[in-house]
């Protein structure tokens, strides 16, 4: 378990590697017609935009540094069938291109009613389960890979949700271009991938400039919630957010918090935690 996406809250092991983790997902696959999964581009599984795509920014707004590496993998028939059907009326392109009206974009929901921004859920079972438990607020979900994007959009359906929106892309594009100021309630960055290495920590998703951009598109009393099971990330995470003037630290000491309850345990942390993994969540408060 352990940034993107993960993005991400299917927690991944720590001991897998950015190529290979979740929430450096980017999948590009389709099933073969003889029924079976193949690898092909978004694009092509997904013609006209009927579903999400490879690259929904182009070549406009682009970062020089990512923090997710888009991967290959396998879409289901189920996955499938679900981008086809639902993503026209519950799934969101990053553009970059216009600003999200929230109350149109959640229009199953009362007007003003609170929306979570979660960056990367890995195969989505963690956002469900807080999304059932939490029905009268919006879940922003994004990620870029297809079959966590179609698992999830086929759970919420299964489960009878409204209050489940799927974004594919840059969730720091989404901030910077297409978010307000003030318009969210929390914003979720559970076990995003740690990089590992010395000379990949720039792509870590919780740099200074993104606490920055997030700080300013959460409402005042709105929360940041991180979560890792890396321990120098964690301690990482911990000085970029409390250096942050427009955050403050839900705990008295400064330090990490205990898992709240409205965060699912999954199999993968749990797996991490009886191998011994310690993980950390921090929760920062927007301001006044």
């Amino acid at each position: 378990m352990s940034e993107k996406n993960p993005q991400p809250a299917e927690a991944a092991e720590a001991t897998e590697t950015p190529e290979t983790h979740p929430g450096a997902r980017g999948a590009l696959a389709a099933p073969a017609r003889d029924g079976r999964s193949a690898h092909s581009a978004p694009g092509a599984m997904f013609p006209d935009g009927t579903g999400p795509s490879a690259n929904p920014v182009g070549d406009r707004h682009e970062r020089r540094i990512r923090s997710f590496q888009p991967r290959r993998s396998r879409v289901t028939a189920a996955q499938r069938d679900a981008l086809l059907r639902l993503w026209p009326k519950w799934g969101v392109e990053i553009d970059g291109d216009r600003r999200l009206e929230l109350d149109e974009l959640f229009d199953t929901l009362p007007p003003g009613s609170p929306v979570i921004l979660e960056i990367g859920f890995g195969m989505g079972e963690a956002t469900v389960r807080m999304a059932a438990d939490d029905p009268a607020t919006g879940i922003l979900a994004a990620d870029v890979h297809t079959p966590g994007q179609g698992n999830l959009l086929g759970q919420a359906e299964r489960r009878g949700l409204s209050n489940v929106r799927v974004a594919n892309g840059d969730a720091i594009i989404l901030l910077r271009e297409m978010l307000a100021p003030g318009s969210l309630a929390g914003i979720r960055v559970f076990f995003p991938d740690p990089w590992p290495k010395k000379r990949h920590h720039k792509r870590r998703i919780v740099q200074p400039e993104f606490v920055e951009l997030a700080a300013a598109r959460l409402r005042p009393g709105g929360l940041l919630h991180c979560a890792t099971d890396w321990e120098p990330y964690a301690e990482q995470m911990l000085q970029v957010l409390t250096d942050c003037p427009a955050l403050e630290n839900t705990q008295a000491d400064g330090g990490f918090a205990p898992r709240p309850d409205f965060r699912p345990l999954t199999r993968f942390e749990q797996q991490g935690l009886d191998k011994g993994h310690i993980v950390h969540d921090l929760l920062f408060r927007r301001r006044p």
